[in-house]
C-alpha cells in the first residue's frame, strides 16, 4: 500500500520491515511526500510484535503511548506504524529533536499542530536527556490532546518513568524471526511453495539471536540474489547467496587485489566496485578517467596489444551479461571491495572524491541520473561507515561550490542527503546544514541553491521547523529559491506560518525580513480556516506579529514596494467577512504605529484602497464598500468619524469588472 487508504491492522497480525532498494524513489519528488509513502512501506510489511495490540489502543484513548523495549525488537519500526495508522488529511508525521536547532522545546504548545503525528525517539538517550525530557512530557501531551494529535515515545530500555506515566507505557517484544523473514520474502515477491519449505541456511540463519534490522536485511539479500541469478535457480541458491554476501570477505578481496598488479586492473576493479551494474562502456571510460585522476601513467602497449575489456574483466571476478552491464559474480562483491580500498588505501580517498565529481559529469546515454545517485551514495556510504562525516560534508560543500553543470549540483544534494539519511550521522549534517545557512560568509557558486534543495526536501520530510529555519535565513541572504521554498513549506502548517511571523517580528524587522513577510503574510493563507474552524487572523498573538511587521512595512519600504500586497490584501478582505474586518484593523494599526508619519500611512492606505477597487476580483462596487469601512476605522482611529455612504454603481471609482 502506498496511498492514504488501505487494510486496517486491527488485531493479531504481521507487523515488521526494512527498506529494500527496490522500494526507494527513483525519481527526483519532494521527500514530504515520500517520507508518508514509507510510512505506508513499514505498515504493509511489518510483524506485528507482541503488545503492539494493547499499544495501539492507548495511543486510541489517550493520544500518547510510551514503548519500551529491547534493542532489535523492533520498537522504533512499531513506534512509525502506529503513527502512520493515524494518518489524516490534516497534520503531518514528524520527528521531535528538541535540543537542535530549529526545534521548539517540548514544553512549549506551538511544538504541535493540528492532526499532527509526532515521534519522539528517545531509545538511545543518556539518563540525563531521558529525565529532561520525562519532566516536559505532561506539557508536550497536554499540546497534543488540544490539538487532536497523536505522540509516541520510544523510551531507552529499562529507563525510569514516573508512576503518572506508567499508564502509558508498553513493552515490545520480538515477534518471530521466522515469520519476520517470510513476512519479508512475501512482500519482496519470493513465491510462499519455495519460502515455506525447509532450508538449511534459512534455520542456521534464524537459530541465532539477531535484532531483525538483520531479518530484514537478509530477506533483501535473498531477494536480489533471486533477481541477478540464472534460470534454474531455486530458493535454496538465493538463500546461499545472501549467506555468503553476508560473510567476511576482507582475506578474499585481499588476495585478489595482490595479484592485481597493474594500476589499470585496479582502477578497473574500482570501478566496477563503485558502478556496479553499469554498462560497459561507462566502466570503460571511468576507469580511464580514474588512471588520469591519480596520475597514473597511460599504457604504451598499441592499441591492438592489450587486452580487451571481456578478458580484464574475468580476471577480476566480473563480467558483462547479454545486456551490456558489468556485474561481479558473487552478491554484494562490489561492497567488499569498496571496504578493502577505503580502509587500506587512505591516500586514495581524496582522489576518488575529485574521480566522483568527474565522473557524473559524463556525458553519455548510459550515464543516467539514478547511476549518478548511486555512484555518490556508494562513496558516502565509505565516508559515514568509517565515521567521517564531517569529511563528507566539506566534500558536498566543494562540489557545490565549484559545480559547472546540474549533475555536480546534484551530487552535492545527494552526498547531504546520504548523510542526512544515515541515523548515526544525520544530526551532524543537521548542524552542519544550520551553520551554513546562518553563516555571514558569502556561499560560492551553486551551493545555495544545493542548500535550498536539501532543506525544502530531505530535512523537511521529517523535520519541518528545521527546514523552515534554515530557509528562513538562506531566504535573509537572497538566495535564488530560498523565499519560494520557504513559502511552499509554510503553505503546508498554519503552524510553521504562525512560527515565521512571530519570528519576524520579534525583533525589528530588517529590509529583507519585510520582503519575506510580505511573501508569506498573506491575506488569504491568514483568513483560511484549519480544523477546529479558526483562522490564524483571529490569534490575538498572530494579529500582533503582523502588525508589527505591517508597521515596518509602511514605515519603512516605498510605497510602490508593497502596493501590490496592500491590494491583494484588500482584495481578500471584501470576501472575507468578519475576518476581512479584522484584516482592515490590522493595517490601520499598523499605520497608528507611524508616530510622525501616521497621517502619511493612513493616506496611503486609503489610496491604496482605491487603487485596489479598479482591479478587485468581484467588481469594483464591492471593493469600494471596503474602501469606505477602511475609512471609517482610520476616521475612528484619527479621534474622527464619517458616515458611510454607498457608491452609487456609476461612481467615478470604477465600472463593475
Amino acid at each position: 500500500m502506498t496511498g492514504t487508504t488501505g487494510p486496517q491492522h486491527n488485531g493479531n497480525g504481521d507487523i515488521y520491515v526494512t527498506m529494500g532498494t527496490n522500494q526507494q524513489a527513483t525519481g527526483r519528488p519532494s521527500f514530504t511526500p515520500f517520507a508518508d509513502d514509507q510510512l505506508a512501506w513499514l505498515r504493509r510489511v511489518l510483524v506485528a510484535p507482541p503488545g503492539m495490540g494493547r499499544a495501539r489502543s492507548e495511543l486510541a484513548d489517550t493520544g500518547t503511548v510510551i514503548l519500551d523495549g529491547a534493542p532489535g525488537s523492533g520498537r522504533t519500526c512499531a513506534a512509525r506504524v502506529l503513527l502512520r495508522e493515524h494518518h489524516k488529511d490534516t497534520g503531518v508525521f514528524r520527528e521531535l529533536l528538541p535540543e537542535e536547532d530549529g526545534e521548539l522545546p517540548l514544553a512549549d504548545p506551538e511544538m504541535v499542530g493540528s492532526g499532527d503525528r509526532l515521534l519522539l525517539d528517545l531509545s538511545a538517550a543518556d539518563p540525563a536527556r531521558w529525565a529532561a525530557s520525562r519532566a516536559d512530557l505532561s506539557a508536550l501531551r497536554k499540546a497534543v490532546h488540544d490539538q487532536h494529535a497523536h505522540l509516541v515515545v520510544v523510551m531507552p530500555h529499562g529507563g525510569t518513568l514516573e508512576s503518572d506515566l506508567q499508564r502509558y507505557r508498553v513493552e515490545i517484544l520480538q515477534p518471530s524471526r521466522e515469520r519476520v523473514l517470510r513476512r519479508h520474502l512475501r512482500t519482496h515477491g519470493v513465491p510462499a511453495e519455495q519460502y515455506l519449505r525447509p532450508d538449511p541456511t534459512v534455520t542456521e540463519f534464524l537459530y541465532e539471536e539477531r535484532p531483525l534490522r538483520e531479518v530484514a536485511d537478509f530477506a533483501d539479500l535473498v531477494r536480489r540474489a533471486r533477481e541477478a541469478g540464472v534460470p534454474g535457480e531455486e530458493f535454496t541458491q538465493w538463500c546461499a547467496a545472501a549467506r555468503k554476501a553476508q560473510a567476511d570477505r576482507r582475506e578474499e578481496v585481499a588476495t585478489l587485489v595482490a595479484t592485481l598488479r597493474d594500476s589499470s586492473q585496479r582502477a578497473l576493479l574500482i570501478s566496477v566496485a563503485m558502478l556496479h551494474g553499469a554498462h560497459a562502456d561507462v566502466i570503460h571510460h571511468v576507469a580511464q578517467l580514474l588512471l588520469r585522476t591519480v596520475g597514473s601513467p597511460p599504457d604504451d602497449l598499441p592499441l591492438l596489444q592489450r587486452k580487451d575489456l571481456a578478458e580484464r574483466l574475468v580476471e577480476i571476478s566480473a563480467g558483462a551479461g547479454q545486456d551490456g552491464h558489468v556485474r561481479f559474480r558473487d552478491l554484494d562483491y562490489d561492497s567488499a571491495v569498496r571496504t578493502h580500498f577505503w580502509d587500506h588505501m587512505p591516500d586514495l580517498r581524496q582522489h576518488l572524491g575529485t574521480w566522483t565529481a568527474r565522473s557524473v559529469a559524463l556525458s553519455s546515454p548510459y550515464v543516467t541520473q539514478e547511476l549518478r545517485d548511486g555512484l555518490v551514495a556508494k562513496l558516502s556510504g565509505e565516508y559515514l561507515r568509517t565515521g567521517r562525516a564531517e569529511e563528507l560534508a566539506s566534500l558536498a560543500e566543494a562540489w557545490g561550490s565549484t559545480a559547472t553543470s546540474g549533475a555536480g549540483l546534484e551530487a552535492a544534494v545527494q552526498a547531504l542527503t546520504c548523510g542526512l539519511g544515515d541515523p548515526a550521522h544525520a544530526r551532524t549534517f543537521r548542524s552542519r546544514i544550520y551553520q551554513w545557512c546562518v553563516a555571514n560568509k558569502q556561499l560560492k557558486g551553486g551551493f545555495a541553491q544545493v542548500l535550498v534543495r536539501v532543506c525544502a526536501d530531505a530535512i523537511a520530510a521529517g523535520h519541518p521547523d528545521q527546514a523552515m529555519l534554515r530557509l528562513y535565513y538562506l531566504a535573509r541572504r537572497e538566495h535564488t529559491g530560498a523565499l519560494q521554498a520557504l513559502s511552499g513549506l509554510v503553505e503546508s502548517s498554519h503552524r510553521l506560518r504562525r512560527r515565521l511571523l512571530h519570528r519576524l517580528a520579534r525583533s525589528v524587522p530588517s529590509e529583507a525580513d519585510l520582503g519575506i513577510f510580505l511573501r508569506v503574510g498573506v491575506a488569504d493563507a491568514l483568513t483560511d480556516p484549519y480544523d477546529n474552524g479558526r483562522a490564524l487572523v483571529e490569534e490575538k498573538s498572530v494579529q500582533s506579529s503582523v502588525i508589527t511587521c505591517w508597521h515596518a512595512v509602511l514605515d519603512q519600504l516605498p510605497r510602490p514596494t508593497w502596493q501590490p500586497y496592500a491590494e491583494r490584501w484588500l482584495h481578500t478582505s471584501v470576501d472575507a467577512g468578519d475576518r476581512g474586518g479584522l484584516l482592515l484593523d490590522i493595517l490601520v494599526g499598523a499605520a497608528e504605529r507611524c508616530e510622525s508619519r501616521r497621517g502619511a500611512a493612513f493616506a496611503a492606505l486609503y489610496a491604496s484602497a482605491r487603487d485596489a477597487e479598479r482591479t478587485a476580483p468581484g467588481g469594483s462596487s464591492r471593493a469600494a464598500l471596503t474602501s469606505d469601512l477602511l475609512l471609517q476605522k482610520i476616521s475612528s482611529a484619527q479621534g474622527r468619524s464619517r458616515p458611510i455612504t454607498p457608491p452609487e454603481p456609476a461612481s467615478p471609482r470604477g465600472t463593475e469588472q
